[in-house]
């Protein structure tokens, strides 16, 4: 019994230290099994996971474009709709684009022709010598009247001072109060210093009221004395507009103020009464244009341009002339001269009939009915027939009252 037993103790404890032995063996073969698994794994994901050829992938990519499109094909429209209204909006901004750059290079235009007028008068002072207060815009007057006259016109100078023309103390206040400067305007003779200058001389000692220009008198140089007064003008006084105006012209001064006060807000103002004649081609006639050829073909006109009786110009204009003065063309007559030099510029041509009025009954019959003239004139003679004698007939009827010009608010 006792053997059996201790067999059977020995066979129980065999069998435990089996069942251990069968546990220790089997916790290694699984561990070595889990490792030969994941390197057999390893090895079999290595050989099937290639990478696809770059055809497959182009392939694959297009596909998946086409999807997104069917896809997304409602919202497609909408993309292209939202795409022409913005073509639409950048359409409309290009007008106020172009509209502001415009006015922009006006702005800057117009800054640059003051900063150089400014810059013309001081030197032209400085040539001349004006006085300092006045190239330097202390005083600013209103418009600067110049007579234009010649040598033998002293009778017609005389019967100007004999009835629109202030003399004296008149004429200081008138410049004083109403900012207007009022000179009969002449240049020299061939032979500087000789009788006709010293006779000019002692008239302006009588007189004070010449503007002496640096200029060789003559018929045919009239556009060349125009020029030389607008640069003297400019360089003497600092106005707002600058007037040309023959000998045999009645102005009443308080009309014209009134009609330029009106154009103050364009800097580039050209007023006058405006026409187009013809090109006269045809040797030995009056007004004969020796370039015709310039104007297109026989029997063209001008363009328009201000009848040269009178004509005003604002100060940017006459600062225009005064910096290219040596660069503007001259052609025969003086008025197409000034027109052809403000022809090709951003210049508002300004159209006033009451410049061109003719003489009695004309002026007299438009005073009567309240529309008073600022110039009158006959268009027969290029200004009034005979003015020496007839121009105090004329602004004794059609005249404005002396004191219209002090009761002018300008």
């Amino acid at each position: 019994m006792s053997f059996n037993k201790s067999r059977g103790g020995a066979a129980v404890l065999g069998g435990g230290d089996e069942l251990v032995l069968r546990g220790t063996i089997s916790k290694k073969w699984t561990l070595l099994l889990c490792l030969a698994s994941f390197c057999i794994g390893l090895i079999f994901t290595n050989r099937m996971w290639t990478m696809p050829e770059p055809k497959e992938i182009i392939r694959r990519s297009a596909l998946e474009v086409n999807k997104m499109n069917l896809l997304s094909g409602d919202c497609a429209p909408k993309s292209h709709i939202m795409q022409v209204m913005e073509q639409k909006d950048i359409i409309g901004e290009v007008p106020r684009t172009q509209d502001a750059i415009q006015a922009l290079d006006k702005t800057i235009s117009n800054l640059e022709m003051e900063l150089a007028s400014a810059k013309a008068s001081q030197e032209e002072s400085e040539l001349n010598g004006a006085p300092l207060s006045e190239s330097t815009g202390k005083r600013r007057y209103f418009m600067v009247i110049g007579i234009n006259t010649a040598f033998s016109s002293r009778k017609r100078r005389d019967s100007l001072r004999a009835t629109w023309m202030p003399q004296g103390e008149k004429r200081r206040k008138l410049e004083e109060e109403k900012g207007i400067i009022i000179r009969f305007v002449i240049g020299h003779s061939a032979t500087s210093g000789g009788i006709l200058d010293r006779a000019i001389d002692a008239e302006d000692r009588k007189h004070g009221d010449f503007m002496r220009l640096d200029h060789v008198e003559g018929y045919l140089e009239l556009a060349a004395k125009t020029k030389s007064f607008f640069v003297t003008a400019l360089s003497m006084w600092d106005a707002e507009y600058y007037i040309k105006v023959d000998d045999d012209v009645h102005v009443n001064i308080a009309t014209l103020g009134n009609i330029l006060a009106k154009h103050r807000s364009k800097p580039r103002a050209y007023i006058g009464c405006m026409k187009s004649g013809p090109v006269l081609a045809q040797k030995g006639v009056r007004y004969h244009e020796p370039e015709y050829w310039k104007f297109g073909e026989w029997g063209n006109k001008y363009f328009r341009h201000a009848t040269g009786q009178l004509y005003a110009i604002s100060k940017d204009l006459a600062s225009y002339i005064s910096i290219n003065q040596h660069v503007l063309h001259k052609y025969a007559n003086e008025d197409v001269s000034l027109g052809a030099w403000f022809i090709g510029l951003d210049v508002e041509h300004v159209d006033d009939r009451r410049l061109c009025c003719g003489t009695q009954p004309d002026c007299e019959w438009k005073a009567q009915g309240g529309n008073v003239c600022a110039a009158s004139f006959d268009w027969s003679c290029s200004g009034i027939c005979k003015s020496a004698d007839r121009m105090k007939e004329v602004h004794q009827r059609c005249g404005e009252n002396d004191s219209a010009i002090w009761s002018a608010k300008f």
